[in-house]
């Protein structure tokens, strides 16, 4: 793919950008971008981190069949775009409108500030905890481990805000789009969660749901 292609953020005219100083690098924009709309490619050049202000973000790759693995959900407060080279290795895209601070570094060498070098490692954490979810056999257990990380990840107990589609679900947990849907269904029947909108789920049993997956 080519490296040298245009960023999305610097050619999409549906992007508002404005510049602002950063401690963290030689420039810091701010772009909206609205749903669907795409923050990087696989094979673009990355020389910039990204932090979300308000929205969520997805990051895949398509695989040679076609198909779409998605890597990593990201949400307000949060930080994405480390690479371990001047390259990107996967898609970002905006899940529904989201506000991005562009915190563009001055050099690829330059040693992460404690607060990146945090993110950065919670990333990691995050994706290896996630090869451990891939793992497990059972779909059930994938969706309670799903809903377990994004009650934890908006340190909320009760109801739990899901701004990505069952596809998008399905596609990072590694199953399709009906098995997702018959799982939300039959954890629904159970009485272990309650969907309260189109996109909050309540879990009303903690105690089942982590037991699915301990």
């Amino acid at each position: 793919m080519e490296t040298s292609r245009t960023s999305a953020y610097s050619r999409d005219p549906r992007i508002v950008r404005s510049t602002a100083p950063s401690t963290l690098g030689s420039l810091q924009a701010v772009g909206f971008f609205p749903a669907g709309a795409e923050i990087y490619a696989q094979g673009e050049r990355s020389d910039s981190h990204y932090k979300i202000e308000f929205g969520a973000v997805r990051v895949y790759r398509l695989l040679a069949d076609g198909r779409r693995q998605i890597s990593a959900f990201h949400f307000a407060g949060e930080v994405f775009g480390f690479e371990a080279d001047a390259i990107h290795h996967f898609f970002a895209e905006a899940i529904c409108a989201t506000n991005i601070r562009v915190l563009r570094t001055s050099s690829r060498q330059n040693e992460l500030s404690g607060e990146l070098l945090s993110m950065a490692l919670q990333s990691l954490v995050r994706a290896q905890e996630h090869l451990l979810v891939l793992g497990r056999q059972n779909a059930m257990e994938r969706v309670a481990a799903f809903l377990t990380e994004m009650s934890e990840r908006q340190d909320d107990l009760g109801n739990i805000e899901l701004p990505m589609s069952r596809m998008d679900i399905a596609d990072y947990l590694g199953l399709t789009i009906e098995t997702v849907s018959r799982v939300f269904s039959r954890l629904r029947q159970q009485g272990v969660i309650r969907l309260t909108g189109l996109r909050t789920v309540e879990v009303m049993k903690w105690q089942a749901l982590q037991h699915m997956i301990d």
